[in-house]
């Protein structure tokens, strides 16, 4: 993949990253939300491919990205298509801290060091380009403000973002209400990332049980359908 583009997991993550407290806004469903932009980003690479309401690998040719590459050999490992919101909902201890340090060694964040209540300590993350930060949701406000469809990987980003419930992060308070809806509306402009996010949502409903509907209301794909398509 190289390294010329940032991946929507850390654009998720720099997205949630307060500039005033250097904490992340909504860690529990953030961490949820950062195996979903996992799924969304091998999938724009090519690796795997929706499979009704499950994640099917049609490539498992490594993307050069370690963090990504190790979701993609345990998801090979499976053997079979996996439900995305058993996915999302599995174990993800120490994503968000594997993403905070990669930022870092990227020189996107730098770590400060500091002590609650003088004694535990603590690390919080700063940005070191605002400019990035800024770029990124320079593309979410554009995507509400003008009404134009958004690239797959803006509108995958502000699925994301809603169903982590950063809305009420980046658009606060009543005066950001509509700004809220239209980022919710977006979530229908990138299939995968619909799936994704809807997944993320049910894990958080505790609706992960349930088969899943797509995003349009009617019952998902069979099997093997889009994952079939997808390798040809």
């Amino acid at each position: 993949m190289g390294r010329s583009r940032r991946t929507i997991p850390e654009e998720l993550l720099l997205l949630a990253l307060d500039p005033t407290t250097g904490t992340t806004a909504q860690p529990q469903s953030l961490d949820l939300g950062l195996a979903g932009a996992q799924l969304v980003e091998l999938a724009l690479a090519g690796r795997i491919a929706p499979d009704g309401d499950r994640i099917a690998v049609v490539m498992p040719r490594p993307t050069g990205d370690p963090t990504l590459d190790s979701a993609l050999e345990l998801l090979r490992r499976r053997g079979s298509p996996v439900r995305a919101v058993h996915w999302i909902g599995g174990p993800r201890l120490g994503l968000r801290q594997t993403y905070l340090s990669h930022l870092e060694r990227c020189g996107m964040v730098h770590a400060v060091e500091g002590q609650m209540c003088g004694v535990l300590p603590t690390t919080r993350y700063q940005a070191t380009d605002t400019a990035i930060s800024r770029e990124i949701r320079a593309r979410l406000d554009s995507a509400i403000r003008t009404g134009v469809p958004p690239d797959p990987r803006t509108a995958a980003l502000a699925a994301l973002a809603h169903a982590v419930g950063l809305g009420k992060h980046l658009y606060p308070g009543n005066e950001g209400r509509s700004s809220r809806s239209r980022l919710r509306d977006l979530i229908r402009h990138d299939p995968m990332g619909g799936l994704v996010a809807h997944a993320v949502m049910d894990v958080q409903n505790g609706a992960a049980a349930q088969p899943r509907r797509s995003a349009a209301g009617v019952p998902a794909q069979p099997r093997g359908s889009m994952a079939r398509a997808a390798a040809h």
